[in-house]
C-alpha cells in the first residue's frame, strides 16, 4: 500500500513516501505563495526516485501550518460578525481579564472582525433553549445587504445559546444562502457548540476567516493530484492528533491550525511506546519554530482550548481562544530560521521572526541578510553545506560568517565563532525555558524525561537543551528531519463532538443525556468513518465536570453503556477521585454539575511491537571529520563525521561527534555516547 504524508512548514515542506517495508523521504523549500507547487514537485522528485507514479498512491494525509500562519499574519479573508442584538462586543469585552494586571499599556489581541463589520439583529434564546424573541428574519436580509456592499467573502453566525437550540443560527445560514450564496458561513453552534460566549464566537470567527483560503487551497491541491492520475483519498491531520477527512477540513478548517506540530507529537508518543519510555518530553524544531509537548504514559497531553496570536508569548490570555481539540504543546519562535541581532541592551536576542524559505538564512544565497540559527550552526560546523537537506539547498558559508559577524560579532567585539555560539546558546536557553515552564504548570519535572528529537533542527540542538535540562538520554529517530510527516502516517482516523447540556447530579435525567450521547455518537461516527474507511470504530464518552459554582471543569470518563437513573453516584465517585488526583482534596455532599459532554469516534491503531534489545557493539568508521566550535573561547576541535546509514544495530560511538543523514545532522554532545537501537533510531545517553 503505497502512502503519502506531506507536511507543509514555514521554511520546508516535509514529504514521506511508505510501502511496505521502504520509506523516501525529502525535504523541499515551501512556496508561500502557492504551497501545491511545493508538494506536486516534492511528490513528483519522491515517485520518480521510489519508480512510482500518482496513480500508484492509496492513500494521501497531509498536515499544515497554512491556517495558523493567516491567522497569526492577519492574511485571512475578509470576514463579518452576526451576533444577538447587544452582543457585537463580546470579542473585545472577552472575559474581563487582564493577562498582565500590572501593564497599564498592555496590548489586547486585535480582533480578526473590526467593529464596523460586527452586525446585530434581533433575536434571544435562553439558557434552556427556549425562544424568547424570534428571529427578526427581515434584519437579516437588510444584514445580507449589507455583506454584499462591503463584498464579504466569509461570514460567522453566533447567537446567545445556539449550542442548545441552533434554530435561529441555522435560518440565517438559509436566508444568507438565498441572499448572498458566494459568501461562506461558519455558525458557532457547529463550530464551537459549548458555553461562554467569548471562546465560542472566537472560534466561530476564526473558522470563518481562514475558511476561504484553506478551502481554495485544499481544492487546488485536490484538483492538481487528479490532473496527475491520483484517486487517492485525501486526509488531514487536525490539531487533536487525528485523521479528519477533505470535506470535515475544508468545512473546520480551524482544527487544523496546529496540525503539522501535532503529527510530530503522534510520532514521538510511538517512539515512547515501542520502547517503554513513559515519559518522554516531544522536542520538534524546524525551520520557523521549535514544538515542546509532554508525553505521559505513551499519550501527549491534550486540551480543549488553544490560544493563537498571543501579544506575550509565555502569558496565558494575551492571544484569541479558540475552543477545539488540541495535542497540548508550547511553541516559540527558534527554528533554524529564527534570525538573531542585538537589542539596545546589547544583548543577543534570538526570533521570534524567521526567514522563513524566502528569503532565508543568509547561507542560503536567496537574499537574506540577517542572520539566522541555520547560519550559526553552520559557522560552528555542526552543518556539513554539501549534504544539507540532502544536497538539494546549496549552502554558503561566506555569507553565514558575513552577516554574523556585521550584525552580532562587530557590534559586540566578539569573534566569528563566539558570536556564532552565542546565537545557539540564546536559541538552546530559550528552548529549555519553555519546556521548563510547560512542565513545572503541570506538576512535572523535565529532568526523568526522555527526549525525543526531530524536525531538520532538533537533533542538532538536543545535545545541548538535554544539558542544560539534566536529562539523561535522547533518542533520535529514523528520519528524524521528516519527523511530523512520518507521524501523520501514524494517526488514527477520529473526530470528537462537544455539546454543553447543563444537568446536575442531584436531578441525574438519564434519558436527556442517552439521547444526547446517541445523537452526538451518530454525527462523530459520520464525520470519522469517511476518514476511516472499512476501519472497525471505537467510542468513547466523558462528561466537564465541577462543584456548583466553580469556573472551570474536569473531565470525567463516562461509561460504555447507556446511563441508568442510578449512575449519578458513580459518577460522583468518579469526579472525586479526579479532583483529589488535581487537588489533594475533594469537598464531600457538594453539589456537582455537568456542563458539556463529549463523544470522540475513531480507529484502534495497533500498539507498536516492543522493540528487542541488542547488545552494544564497535560503531562504524568515520566518514570524515569537521572542524567544531564547542564554546565561545574554546579552541577549535576536530570531531569525527559518521553516516547514518553506516550504523547497525547497536553500534556505539563517544560524542563528540557528528552523524550525518539527508534530512538532518544529530550533534553528539561530549557527554553523551550514541547508539542504534534496534528500531533504527539514535539513543544518546549521557556517560557515566
Amino acid at each position: 500500500m503505497i502512502r503519502l504524508s506531506v507536511d507543509i512548514g514555514g521554511t520546508f515542506t516535509d514529504i514521506v513516501l511508505e510501502g511496505g517495508e521502504r520509506r523516501w523521504a525529502t525535504k523541499v523549500l515551501t512556496t508561500p505563495r502557492a504551497p501545491e507547487l511545493a508538494v506536486l514537485d516534492g511528490t513528483r522528485a519522491m515517485l520518480g526516485e521510489a519508480g512510482l507514479g500518482f496513480a500508484d498512491l492509496r492513500l494521501f494525509v497531509h498536515g499544515t501550518t497554512l491556517a495558523t500562519n493567516a491567522l497569526i499574519e492577519r492574511k485571512g479573508a475578509k470576514t463579518a460578525l452576526i451576533a444577538t442584538d447587544g452582543f457585537r462586543d463580546v470579542v473585545e469585552i472577552a472575559d474581563e481579564g487582564r493577562y498582565d494586571q500590572y501593564d497599564l499599556e498592555i496590548e489586547k489581541p486585535v480582533p480578526l472582525v473590526p467593529r464596523s463589520l460586527r452586525f446585530t439583529v434581533p433575536e434571544r434564546v435562553d439558557v434552556q433553549g427556549q425562544v424568547r424573541i424570534p428571529l427578526d428574519e427581515a434584519a437579516v436580509r437588510a444584514v445580507a445587504a449589507e455583506l454584499t456592499r462591503h463584498a464579504i467573502a466569509s461570514v460567522a453566525v453566533a447567537f446567545l445559546h445556539a449550542y442548545v437550540n441552533p434554530d435561529h443560527e441555522t435560518r440565517v445560514r438559509e436566508i444568507l444562502a438565498e441572499d448572498c450564496p458566494d459568501v461562506w458561513v461558519t455558525l458557532s453552534c457547529e463550530a464551537a457548540p459549548e458555553i461562554r460566549e467569548y471562546e465560542r464566537t472566537s472560534t466561530a470567527i476564526a473558522n470563518a476567516y481562514v475558511q476561504p483560503m484553506m478551502a481554495g487551497y485544499l481544492g487546488r491541491l485536490r484538483d492538481a493530484f487528479a490532473a496527475e492520475g491520483s484517486t487517492a483519498p485525501i486526509h488531514l491531520m487536525t490539531s487533536g492528533g487525528s485523521l479528519a477527512s477533505l470535506d470535515t477540513a475544508i468545512r473546520f478548517p480551524i482544527r487544523l491550525v496546529e496540525s503539522g506540530p501535532a503529527g510530530g507529537a503522534i510520532l514521538a508518543a510511538r517512539v515512547a511506546a515501542e520502547r517503554g519510555e513513559r515519559r518522554v518530553l516531544s522536542f520538534d524544531m524546524g525551520g520557523t519554530t521549535a514544538k515542546i509537548c509532554l508525553i505521559e504514559g505513551f499519550e501527549p497531553l491534550k486540551s480543549r482550548s488553544f490560544e493563537v496570536d498571543r501579544a506575550a508569548r509565555f502569558l496565558k490570555g494575551s492571544g484569541f481562544p479558540v475552543r477545539i481539540p488540541v495535542i497540548e504543546m508550547i511553541e516559540i519562535g527558534a527554528g533554524g530560521g529564527s534570525l538573531a541581532r542585538v537589542d539596545v541592551l546589547r544583548r543577543i536576542t534570538v526570533g521570534p521572526d524567521s526567514a522563513g524559505s524566502e528569503p532565508g538564512p543568509a547561507c542560503y544565497g536567496r537574499g537574506g541578510t540577517l542572520p539566522a540559527v541555520t547560519d550559526a550552526d553552520l559557522v560552528l560546523g555542526r552543518i556539513d553545506p554539501d549534504r544539507f537537506a540532502g544536497g538539494s539547498i546549496v549552502l554558503h558559508p561566506d555569507a553565514a560568517k558575513n552577516t554574523i559577524d556585521e550584525v552580532i560579532g562587530t557590534p559586540l567585539g566578539l569573534t566569528t565563532g563566539g558570536a556564532a555560539y552565542g546565537v545557539a546558546e540564546i536559541v538552546d536557553e530559550n528552548m529549555a525555558n519553555a519546556a521548563r515552564v510547560h512542565a513545572v504548570e503541570r506538576g512535572l519535572s523535565v529532568r526523568d524525561h526522555t527526549l525525543v528529537a526531530f524536525g531538520g533542527a532538533a537533533p542538532l540542538h538536543a545535545s545541548r537543551l538535554a544539558e542544560k535540562l539534566g536529562i539523561d538520554r535522547i533518542i533520535v529517530p529514523a528520519d528524524a528531519g521528516v519527523g511530523s510527516a512520518v507521524g501523520f502516517l501514524r494517526a488514527p482516523a477520529a473526530y470528537e463532538v462537544v455539546r454543553s447540556r447543563y444537568m446536575r447530579l442531584d436531578r441525574f435525567d438519564p434519558d436527556v443525556a442517552n439521547a444526547l450521547l446517541a445523537a452526538m455518537t451518530e454525527e462523530a461516527e459520520t464525520l470519522t468513518r469517511s476518514a476511516a474507511g472499512d476501519r472497525p470504530l471505537t467510542t468513547t464518552r466523558s462528561a466537564f465536570m465541577r462543584y456548583l459554582g466553580q469556573g472551570h471543569e474536569i473531565a470525567v470518563a463516562l461509561p460504555g453503556h447507556d446511563l441508568g437513573a442510578g449512575e449519578a453516584e458513580g459518577l460522583r465517585a468518579t469526579f472525586e477521585t479526579q479532583y483529589r488526583r488535581l487537588f489533594e482534596r475533594h469537598i464531600p455532599h457538594a453539589v456537582i454539575e455537568i456542563l458539556t459532554w463529549a463523544v470522540a469516534v475513531g480507529t484502534q491503531e495497533p500498539a507498536p511491537t516492543p522493540l528487542v534489545r541488542v547488545e552494544p557493539a564497535a560503531g562504524p568508521a568515520p566518514i570524515g571529520c569537521r572542524t567544531l566550535l564547542m564554546g565561545s573561547g574554546a579552541e577549535p576541535t576536530e570531531v569525527p563525521v559518521y553516516a547514518r546509514e553506516d550504523f547497525v544495530p547497536g553500534a556505539t560511538v563517544n560524542g563528540p561527534a557528528l552523524v550525518v543523514e539527508a534530512g538532518t545532522s544529530t550533534f553528539v554532545g561530549s557527554i553523551f555516547r550514541a547508539s542504534l537501537d534496534s528500531g533504527g533510531a539514535l539513543v544518546l545517553q549521557r556517560r557515566t
